[in-house]
């Protein structure tokens, strides 16, 4: 399936619950507690994964919010693995519940983890998140117990607030089969703070220049991957503001509530509620047409999405 601007959409991002063990400052500003009230049922999620499987989507993301708050989380697991023509089903986590339902995801057919750390310091952590960081540890060495691969941890780098880890991040892939992405701070739900706390990555790559790019894992991808001597895992760093990949983008996301996005950094969605009920074809239908309108490019330089939080946007 390709929109108006010749891009091949093979990559859906699942959005499974806005709800949330976490409070990240960054994700969560001054929001209170998330109902659940317009979450979808387990069987509308793997009908919406269906249709878009259909369609041409061979990549499947799952998050949230926080995907496994769902107590059906391994039904639409199964449910959307066992699809025809998906090559690849994932989940971004905050590993706060993951230790103890790892190897069941893996067994219900989840074939890799990228797992949110911002810091590996348990104080600023519990400052940044409201969580433990011993959980999100505990979780990883499960996951590699479990046997996912690769695992992929995303670092928000925060200027004066994180900064000084990078290369205690990067030092984590001698050590773990795990890949360590730093993700630039996006001007979403953030008031006016954004641009005081963004950490430019092109600056970050110039001043090691013992890293050696690879090829990307996989088409579309995000980030700019690195390797180094002696590294088991890789090193991305995923620049949505100081280096656009919008013409490369490959990607959709819907809501918890069935609304579909068809760029993160665009306020429009499309409700697909009413194909819903109107079964598989009228969904295709909806999102084929959707997916043909995709904007050329986001515009996190615009302020209306300043004041719209990230948990509003699907992961």
């Amino acid at each position: 399936m390709k929109d108006n601007f010749g891009r091949q959409i093979d990559y859906l991002r699942l959005s499974l619950t806005e709800r949330c063990t976490l409070r990240c400052a960054y994700c969560r500003v001054d929001e209170g507690y998330c109902p659940k009230a317009k979450e979808l049922s387990a069987e509308e999620f793997i009908l919406l994964a269906q249709a878009a499987v259909e369609l041409g989507i061979t990549r499947i993301r799952l998050t949230g919010g926080e995907p496994l708050l769902r107590k059906d989380i391994l039904h639409i697991v199964s449910g959307i693995a066992s699809l025809p023509g998906l090559q690849d089903l994932s989940m971004t986590t905050n590993a706060q519940m993951l230790a103890e339902i790892a190897p069941d995801l893996r067994a219900a057919g989840l074939t890799r983890l990228n797992i949110s750390m911002d810091t590996l310091k348990p104080d600023l952590f519990k400052e940044i998140t409201g969580g433990s960081l011993q959980k999100v540890l505990d979780g990883i060495q499960a996951a590699i117990e479990a046997g996912f691969n690769p695992i992929k941890i995303n670092v928000v780098l925060m200027r004066g607030v994180n900064d000084g880890e990078v290369d205690d991040f990067i030092a984590l892939t001698t050590k773990h089969k795990i890949d360590v992405r730093f993700i630039e701070y996006m001007p979403i739900g953030n008031g006016t703070d954004s641009d005081k706390l963004r950490m430019n990555n092109q600056e970050l790559i110039a001043a090691r220049p013992w890293l050696v790019p690879v090829a990307p894992r996989m088409h579309g991808q995000p980030s700019s991957d690195y390797t180094y001597t002696g590294a088991l895992g890789r090193v991305g760093f995923i620049s949505p503001i100081s280096h656009r990949f919008c013409a490369d983008c490959n990607r959709i996301r819907i809501m918890s509530d069935g609304c579909l996005r068809t760029c993160l950094g665009r306020d429009a969605e499309i409700s697909l509620r009413e194909a819903l009920e109107n079964g598989k074809e009228a969904l295709k239908e909806a999102m084929r047409e959707a997916i043909k309108d995709k904007p050329l490019q986001h515009c996190f330089d615009q302020v209306l999405l300043e004041y719209r939080n990230m948990s509003r946007i699907g992961g």
